[in-house]
């Protein structure tokens, strides 16, 4: 299928039929799509999956093509459910002994100590002044939400990652102030999911679909949003540069039904326009 692009914009239309100028509720993913402050967390979580699944045996090409698949499957969600679905793997291959398995709460701590050694140092960056908020974020973020938020548009953030980190780093990048309400995990993972929160806020405010926008880099908020009739914006975003195309981000998004796609926010000027049917 040939791309199709707004007139003199990298903003490509996927579903020219898609209801515009009716949003209301808007809900974003964040690591990705607004922050960079966890950018390569999938090189930390494949080889910590890896590692688990193998334990004193070497790695196969198999093995790890399965977990790559894995977790770009899953992006989105939860981490705890990806953790989850390790331990299945782990109990699969059965390479490591059962006194060895572990849950799925110890191997996300395993996950997230390693993680966040980068986290940090980037954080502790920012704060010293050796980093700015744009090298942090997805080009062009900070001002796709400042022309959103003159739109008297509510907006929200709802993410896998675990809500107090994530209302930190938020809060750390600059973006919490536009936001009221931010989701992330809970401990009891029963208790939040991405789509519960849409279609809690649907019934809550007796919206219809295109009355929603949905903006993530992962196919789990998109195909949410897609499910309850709402419209799916996906960010492409090149998360090691911040801005230009992830073509391989693209192709996820496409499966997930995305409506409209762009890599990054640097023509927030043309898209919140074209969003609000001007």
């Amino acid at each position: 299928m040939e791309q199709q692009f707004l007139p003199g914009t990298e903003i490509e239309i996927v579903n020219e039929n898609v209801v515009r100028g009716q949003l209301r509720h808007l809900l974003f993913d964040f690591d990705g799509t607004i922050s960079l402050l966890r950018e390569g967390w999938q090189n930390i979580m494949g080889p910590v999956c890896v590692e688990m699944i193998c334990g004193d045996h070497p790695a196969t090409p198999e093995i790890e093509e399965e977990v790559r698949r894995m977790i770009d499957e899953t992006t989105g969600i939860q981490t705890i459910f990806q953790m989850e679905r390790l331990e299945e793997m782990v109990r699969e291959k059965g390479l490591v002994p059962e006194d060895k398995v572990l849950t799925p709460a110890e191997y996300k701590q395993v996950y997230l100590d390693r993680l966040m050694v980068p986290v940090r140092q980037r954080i502790a960056r920012l704060q010293a002044g050796e980093l700015t908020v744009d090298q942090v974020t997805v080009g062009g973020a900070m001002r796709f939400l400042e022309l959103l938020s003159k739109r008297g548009v509510h907006m929200y953030v709802f993410s896998g990652t675990d809500r107090d980190d994530v209302r930190n780093e938020a809060g750390i990048v600059g973006a919490a102030p536009f936001f009221e309400e931010i989701w992330g995990a809970l401990p009891s993972k029963e208790e939040y999911s991405k789509e519960k929160v849409i279609r809690d806020i649907m019934a809550r405010h007796e919206l219809s679909g295109p009355q929603v926008l949905a903006v993530g880099d992962g196919p789990v908020e998109l195909r949410n949003v897609k499910d309850a009739g709402g419209v799916a914006l996906g960010v492409c975003s090149d998360e090691t540069t911040g801005k230009g195309w992830d073509m391989h981000k693209r192709e996820r998004l496409l499966r997930a039904g995305a409506d409209i796609l762009v890599a990054d926010f640097r023509e927030a000027d043309k898209l919140v326009p074209y969003l609000f049917a001007d």
